[in-house]
């Protein structure tokens, strides 16, 4: 069941990726990263097609680089982008009448995102820079929407030769709009704030979130490095409007007290989503 609705996915995924490509990148003589990238350039300079051009690169880096990958998200992997040369082909004569070209960098960036954010979220990757980008997770700890961002901007700018300035501008602002879509599909949309609280007073505070808010509260145990005064460290995870509330409590047990608050994404447990529904 699971597989099932993964391949459904990710057959979304390469169907929006093909249309950014076909509907938003080429007729506007736009850029693009990675292995996609190198396709286009072939494309504007040697008429090839792109999606056999694609299907081929892809199938040599899958080769090469299959032993960084799981068996899963290899099979994934040869899955995806299958699909993608399916649906590039398919929608190569597909088009959309717009002649604002950053509207349609802006739309081909939300298209790449979401596509190619859908496809890793499931546990696949469309290939290309999209490996070496889990290399660099694997290995040097990079995240991977920044990861392909670095990889691609090697292609894209190679590309300046053939497109210009101009059209290299847009789309470098494409790709970070991807890359920021992308990391949104990919980490969720659960987003709440974590906050650390250090007070003088921790079980007053902790106790009035508690009656108050609703809230559980995490109690660390903590020293000042200087002083080596022991410490109790508040943790508590509340969403973006209890910040202020949270806020609030505080200012009024201990104004004195060190809060750092951050976000954090897909929370899972009581009071928040249950673990078996992600």
């Amino acid at each position: 069941m699971k597989f099932a609705r993964d391949i459904l996915i990710m057959l979304f995924g390469a169907f929006l990726f093909a249309l950014a490509i076909n509907l938003f990148v080429i007729p506007n003589d736009l850029g693009e990263g990675g292995v996609t990238g190198v396709t286009i350039i072939l494309y504007y300079t040697l008429g090839w097609s792109p999606s056999i051009v694609s299907f081929i690169i892809n199938g040599i880096l899958i080769i090469l680089g299959y032993r960084f990958l799981s068996k899963r998200t290899t099979i994934y992997t040869i899955i995806a982008t299958i699909f993608i040369s399916l649906f590039l082909h398919l929608t190569e004569t597909w088009s959309v009448q717009s002649d604002e070209i950053i509207i349609n960098a802006i739309f081909g960036g939300v298209f790449v995102g979401i596509g190619i954010g859908l496809i890793i979220r499931v546990g696949g990757t469309t290939a290309g820079t999209t490996i070496l980008a889990r290399m660099t997770n694997k290995f040097l700890g990079w995240n991977m929407s920044y990861g392909l961002l670095f990889f691609d901007l090697i292609v894209v700018f190679s590309s300046y030769f053939i497109i210009g300035a101009e059209a290299l501008m847009l789309t470098i602002m494409m790709l970070y709009i991807g890359t920021k879509v992308m990391e949104f599909v990919i980490e969720g949309i659960n987003t709440q704030k974590a906050v650390t609280i250090i007070s003088k007073k921790p079980n007053e505070i902790a106790d009035q979130v508690s009656t108050k808010m609703n809230r559980g509260v995490t109690v660390l145990a903590g020293h000042g490095y200087y002083t080596k005064e022991q410490k109790e460290v508040l943790y508590i995870i509340i969403s973006r409007q209890e910040v202020i509330k949270l806020k609030n409590i505080v200012k009024k047990v201990d104004p004195s007290a060190f809060i750092a608050i951050h976000d954090v994404r897909d929370v899972f447990g009581e009071g928040f989503i249950e673990l078996s529904k992600s």
